[in-house]
């Protein structure tokens, strides 16, 4: 898979064993970029502009392009016993989003909000492609991912871990603000279109809601989602009040 930009590379270059070629600009003038590429012990290739944009779908490259090797992902079981936080686990399941840039986007925002981890679908569902890597800045490869074949099953065994389920919609639903996230919680967002299927919703606890103040009636799905994270994180971890500080 070719992966592209300053951002990925950066965050590729931390794990030199996933590497297989660098591709860079003949004519960039980044002396930094260029000197973090020569402590990787891999063939680099200098190229044309026009063979850079050809190799990564004329993408926004920033002047280099990296040949990796596939990202792992895991099975259900393997990615609940990769949680490192200490506090309840936290992990956003993806109900058939199809979009990469909105997968992308969630990656980016998991990583900076501490997710444990997300749940794809196999099938009807954006993978983890270049665009998805590209959009992440690099989170892909440092928030872990589950592809699961049946996600309404897998939710029920999340549930039977001890984890609570909350979906994101507007129908019978609570506000955002009055979730129950201090305890173990998988958050489900719903495919661009149709939202969460309804055997995904037979698996929710409760679903919740963004008030929509405007004439517009939703959210796009990372921009949703990235509000639901950040109120989690501060019902988990509010900012102390003035007089404790």
């Amino acid at each position: 898979m070719i992966v592209y930009g300053k951002n990925v590379f950066n965050q590729i270059k931390e794990d030199p064993q996933s590497v297989s070629e660098v591709y860079i600009l003949d004519s960039l003038k980044d002396k930094k970029l260029r000197d973090s590429v020569k402590t990787l012990k891999c063939p680099v290739r200098s190229v044309s502009r026009k063979e850079l944009d050809t190799l990564t779908g004329n993408g926004i490259h920033n002047g280099i392009a990296v040949k990796v090797k596939d990202i792992p992902t895991y099975s259900l079981d393997e990615l609940l016993a990769r949680k490192k936080s200490q506090g309840p686990g936290l992990y956003v399941a993806l109900d058939n989003i199809q979009d990469p840039h909105n997968v992308g986007s969630i990656l980016r925002t998991a990583d900076c909000t501490g997710v444990d981890g997300i749940i794809l679908c196999r099938h009807n569902s954006a993978g983890l492609t270049p665009t998805v890597v590209k959009t992440s800045t690099g989170a892909a490869y440092t928030v872990p991912v589950a592809i699961v074949n049946n996600l309404s099953q897998a939710l029920k065994k999340m549930k039977e871990e001890g984890y609570w389920i909350a979906g994101a919609d507007m129908d019978h639903a609570r506000d955002y603000r009055e979730g129950m996230y201090d305890a173990p919680t998988v958050l489900v967002i719903g495919s661009e279109g149709k939202g969460i299927s309804p055997l995904v919703k037979k698996q929710c606890d409760y679903m919740v809601r963004l008030p929509m103040a405007g004439s517009i009636s939703s959210l796009n799905a990372s921009v949703a989602c990235a509000v639901l994270l950040y109120e989690i994180m501060n019902q988990r971890d509010p900012l102390p009040k003035k007089n404790d500080r």
